[in-house]
C-alpha cells in the first residue's frame, strides 16, 4: 500500500524525499516550540532565565569590561564557566549581540541541532522516517518540559552535541567523532567521560551467547582516536588548579546545612528513592527522562521484532536493527560513572550528570519505536479485521495521534522555560545610574536580580551561594554571616566595620525586613547560624538597629517595595553621633 510505505517504508537516506518531508516537518514542531519561548523571552524588558543569571551575568563583561570590578561572585563564575561557552558568547558579544539577548537566542538554534541530529539518529537505528519525526518530536517536547535548553547555559548544549556524537559514532565517522568530544569537552566535559565509556564497550558483542572482542581494525582505529582526543580534551581540566579550590569534600558536605533536603544545593534528600532516582543532583533522574507520558512506552521496547539487514524477518517493516546496541551500552556507560561519581563526591561533581542525558535520549528514542511499531500494529490489524475492529484499530491510532501532537499543550508547565521577569525597573534604572564600582550589600531575594538587570555588583545573593568550591564559598558564606550581622546591629562599630572592611557603597532593604519574621521566615538567612539567630536575639532587645535609624536621611532610593541607602551617608551619621 502506498500510504502504509509513507509511513512506514524503510529508507536511511537523508536526501530521500520522504525522509526529508519528515525531516521538514520535524523542524517547523522545533521552530514552533521556539517561538513560544522567544514570546515569554521578550514579553518584558527585564526578563531572564532562572540559571542564567549565574552564568551569563558576568558576560556583560564582554560588552563593558569595566562591569564587575574586583567582584567575586563574577570572577568565581567566570572561572568555572567552560572554554567553548564562554568562546561562543564572546564571539557573539563581538559581533553585536549581547549576552542576555544571545542567551534568548540560543536555544532555538540549539533545539533545531537536536531535532536534526535526533532525526538522522533515528534513523540509523530504525530506517523509517516517521520514527525520526516521532523521536525527535518526543525530545523536543522532553526539553521543553524541562528549562534546560532554556537556560543557554552548558547543559543548553548538551542535546545536539551528544546527539551528534551518537550519530557520528554509528556512522563510524572519525571526524564527526572526534569533534563532538572535543565540542563536548569545551561546553560540558562531563560527558565525555561517558562517550569514553561508550567506545570502549563499542568492541565488545555478544555473538552466539558469548562476548567477543571486536575483530576489525577499523573498529579499534576509530576507538583509539576517540579516546585520544578525549584524553587531550580532559587533560587541561586534570592539571589546572583553579584559585577557588579545593573542590568541597563528603564530609564537609554533609556538614552545611545547604546539601540538606531544602537547601540551596540540595543534594542529601530524606528520601533514598529521591536520593538516588529523582534527585536533581544525586539521582538518576528517570522521572525526568520519562516526559511525555508516551516515553513509557519505552518499557515495552521488547515487543518490536528485530530486523536483520534486509528488513525481511516478520511481516511489519518497522522493527530496530543491530545499531539498537547503542542503547545497552550507553546506560552501562552513564551508570558506571554516575555510580563513580558518587563513590568520589563531589571530585567529578555531581552524579546526576551522567545520567539525566543519557537516560532522556534511551527512553525517548526506544519510545517512538515502540508507538511507531504499534502504528503499523493497528493498521495492519485493522485492514485484515471487520468493521468494528477496524474503526476500533483507526481510533486508537488516531488517540495516539492527538496525544504524540496535543498533550503537552494541555500541561500547565508547557513551555518550561524558566524565565524569571525583574518587577523593579525603577530600581534597575537608578542603579545602572551608578558608578560601575558600586558595591551593594543585601539579604533581599531581589539581589539575585541586580548584577543582570542593574549591572551592578552585589557582595552576596542566594542565587549565587554555590558552595562546590571552598576557596570561593567559605568567602561567599562569611559575607552572608557579616552582612545579617551588620543589618542588625545595634552598635554602630560592627556596621561601620562591615562597609568599611567590604567597601560596601548602597544597602538594598525590603519593607519588613528590620522584624524578626523577616529573619524565622526565610529559610536561606536561617541556614547562616550564629548569625540569624544572634540577629533574631538582637532585634529582641534592641526592637531598631543602627542601619534602620539612618535609613530616612540616607535614602537614595525609594520604591514600592524596596529602599537603597547610600553607605558613605550612613558612616557620615555614625560619625556625628
Amino acid at each position: 500500500m502506498p500510504l502504509n510505505d509513507f509511513f512506514f517504508g524503510p529508507t536511511r537516506s537523508l536526501r530521500n524525499s520522504k525522509a526529508l518531508f519528515w525531516l521538514g516537518l520535524s523542524l517547523l514542531f522545533s521552530l514552533f516550540y521556539s517561538y513560544l519561548a522567544l514570546r515569554e523571552a521578550f514579553a518584558d524588558p527585564y526578563v531572564i532565565e532562572d540559571d542564567a543569571r549565574q552564568h551569563v551575568f558576568w558576560m556583560l563583561r564582554f560588552v563593558d569590561s569595566d562591569l564587575f570590578p574586583n567582584d567575586l561572585i563574577a570572577n568565581y563564575f567566570q572561572s568555572v564557566a567552560p572554554a567553548g561557552y564562554a568562546a561562543l558568547y564572546w564571539l557573539f558579544a563581538k559581533l553585536g549581540v549581547g549576552p542576555i539577548l544571545a542567551s534568548k537566542l540560543l536555544p532555538g538554534i540549539l533545539g533545531l541541532l537536536a531535532t536534526a541530529y535526533g532525526y538522522a539518529l533515528a534513523l540509523e537505528i530504525v530506517p523509517a522516517p516517521l520514527v525520526g519525526f516521532v523521536a525527535s518530536l518526543l525530545y523536543n517536547q522532553n526539553l521543553c518540559l524541562q528549562d534546560g535548553l532554556f537556560s543557554a547555559t552548558p547543559r543548553a548544549f548538551v542535546p545536539p552535541l551528544l546527539l551528534a556524537f551518537l550519530y557520528y559514532f554509528l556512522r563510524r565517522s572519525i571526524w564527526g567523532v572526534c569533534i563532538s568530544i572535543v565540542l563536548l569537552g569545551t561546553f560540558y566535559p562531563s560527558l565525555v567521560f561517558v562517550c569514553c565509556g561508550l567506545l570502549v564497550l563499542s568492541l565488545i558483542s555478544r555473538q552466539a551467547g558469548r562476548f567477543r572482542l571486536a575483530t576489525a581494525k577499523s573498529e579499534y582505529l576509530l576507538v583509539g582516536v576517540g579516546l585520544a582526543t578525549a584524553f587531550c580534551v580532559l587533560l587541561p581540566y586534570a592539571v589546572t588548579t583553579s584559585e577557588y579550590g579545593p573542590v568541597i569534600t563528603l564530609a564537609q558536605a554533609r556538614e552545611l546545612p545547604e546539601f540538606g533536603d531544602g537547601g540551596r544545593s540540595s543534594f542529601f534528600l530524606d528520601s533514598a528513592w529521591d536520593y538516588w532516582v529523582n534527585g536533581s543532583r544525586s539521582g538518576l533522574r528517570i522521572a525526568a527522562a520519562l516526559m511525555p507520558p508516551l516515553a513509557y512506552l519505552s518499557l515495552l521496547f521488547w515487543i518490536v521484532p528485530r530486523k536483520k539487514e534486509n528488513y525481511q524477518t516478520s511481516r511489519y517493516q518497522i522493527g530496530f536493527t543491530r545499531q539498537a546496541g547503542i542503547f545497552p551500552r550507553l546506560l552501562l556507560s552513564s551508570l558506571v560513572m554516575f555510580l563513580v561519581a558518587h563513590r568520589l563526591l563531589f571530585t567529578l561533581h555531581l552524579p546526576s550528570r551522567y545520567t539525566q542525558h543519557t537516560l532522556r535520549i534511551i527512553m525517548i528514542f526506544s519510545a517512538s519505536i515502540v508507538l511507531t511499531f504499534i502504528w503499523e500494529w493497528l493498521l495492519k490489524r485493522g485492514a485484515q479485521s471487520r468493521l468494528p475492529i477496524k474503526l476500533f484499530c483507526g481510533l486508537m491510532a488516531g488517540l495516539l495521534a492527538v496525544m504524540l501532537v496535543v498533550y503537552p499543550h494541555t500541561v500547565g508547565r508547557f513551555i518550561s522555560t524558566g524565565y524569571r521577569i525583574g518587577h523593579e525597573p525603577s530600581l534597575y534604572q537608578f542603579l545602572q545610574q551608578q558608578p560601575k564600582g558600586t558595591l551593594i550589600a543585601s539579604l533581599t531575594a531581589e539581589a539575585d536580580n541586580l548584577p543582570t538587570f542593574a549591572r551592578r555588583s552585589v557582595l552576596t545573593s542566594r542565587e549565587y551561594a554555590i558552595p562546590y568550591h571552598l576557596g570561593y564559598y567559605q568567602r561567599f558564606r562569611q559575607r552572608v554571616s557579616d552582612t545579617i550581622a551588620a543589618q542588625y546591629a545595634s552598635d554602630a562599630q560592627t556596621l561601620q566595620d562591615f562597609i568599611e572592611t567590604y567597601g560596601v557603597t548602597h544597602w538594598l532593604i525590603e519593607d519588613g525586613s528590620f522584624e524578626p519574621e523577616y529573619i524565622s521566615g526565610n529559610k536561606w538567612i536561617r541556614h547562616h547560624q550564629p548569625a540569624a539567630d544572634e540577629a533574631i536575639t538582637s532585634l529582641g532587645d534592641h526592637p531598631v538597629p543602627v542601619l534602620a535609624t539612618t535609613q530616612d536621611v540616607c535614602s537614595v532610593f525609594s520604591g514600592d517595595r524596596y529602599t537603597v541607602l547610600n553607605s558613605q551617608c550612613t558612616l557620615d551619621q555614625i560619625a556625628d553621633r
